[in-house]
């Protein structure tokens, strides 16, 4: 069995703006930088191969949390928002003409326009995933860590998720001769040492 643990990377600029990020490649900011360094890895955890999405806010996570330079996979990159990308969602959500909906209401075959379907998400990030061959954190985004966990927990986007994604901690999916189990508590981020 492989264990995988996902982490979400920390705020951008974007974030606290609620603008829709995607593929778009803002880094952490200065705020995030300073709370990461404040934290590291179980101890359990520390040993575990590292890879991230090549995006310097999941980069910038990885190394400011573990202390090393991660391996790094498009495969893990955020979802394409298409034209929905730097686009705040409060306003997209008030405007009907925008074909906006929550990712609750998707299925599996909803894409953005011009953007990426969950299903293709999926593909990619489940591909990967499999590949696997020890016990590994991947620092990501959320789109992916929600791909992954409802892939693991069989949920297909209609209605409320069985999960909800947070920060500064690990969600944890086993793999076994890829059949996937998700255990049910996220394990948090430890306090650095002095």
């Amino acid at each position: 069995m492989i264990r995988l643990a996902l982490l979400r990377h920390g705020h951008t600029a974007w974030n606290r703006e609620g603008r829709i990020q995607g593929r778009t490649d803002i880094p952490l900011d200065d705020t995030a930088r300073a709370d990461l360094a404040q934290f590291r890895l179980p101890d359990d955890w520390q040993t575990a191969a590292l890879w991230s999405s090549p995006l310097q806010r999941a980069m910038q996570t990885a190394e400011l949390v573990t202390g090393r330079i991660p391996l790094t996979d498009p495969r893990l990159s955020e979802m394409n928002w298409g034209d929905w990308e730097g686009k705040h969602g409060k306003l997209l959500r008030a405007d009907p003409d925008s074909g906006y909906r929550d990712m609750e209401t998707w299925g599996w075959s909803f894409a953005p326009p011009s953007g990426e379907a969950l299903s293709d998400l999926r593909a990619r990030t489940v591909a990967w995933a499999n590949a696997l061959t020890s016990d590994t954190v991947a620092v990501c985004h959320i789109g992916v860590m929600r791909v992954l966990l409802a892939h693991a927990t069989g949920y297909d986007f209609l209605g409320d998720a069985p999960f909800q994604v947070k920060r500064n901690r690990l969600f944890i999916i086993e793999i076994s001769n890829q059949s996937w189990h998700h255990p049910a508590d996220p394990i948090r981020l430890q306090k650095a040492r002095p």
